[in-house]
């Protein structure tokens, strides 16, 4: 499945769209590669998403084309999550 699609049909974005946006700003990757919007997804994968100041890195545990709300969250899990602390030089 394209990484996209997954990202939204698993719900981590909420619209297909901001997925495509991440990715062609290049702050998403996929096994430690760049990924573009169309990379495909295989289980087992890890994707890492960097949003603004918050990066999350999920691992795929299953790839479905439609899943309820609440089994959303058996698609993938969470390896980590931290925040990235931004440095402000005093001149």
């Amino acid at each position: 499945m394209r990484l996209d699609k997954y990202l939204k049909t698993a719900r981590i974005l909420k619209r297909r769209e901001a997925a495509k946006e991440l990715a062609l700003q290049k702050r998403i990757k996929v096994n430690d590669r760049i990924a573009k919007p169309s990379t495909e997804l295989e289980i087992g994968d890890v994707i890492e998403i960097q949003f603004g100041q918050r990066i999350v890195v999920i691992r795929v545990l299953d790839i479905q084309k439609q899943v309820s709300k609440q089994n959303a969250q058996l698609l993938f899990e969470i390896i980590r999550e931290e925040k990235i602390e931004e440095n402000i030089e005093n001149e």
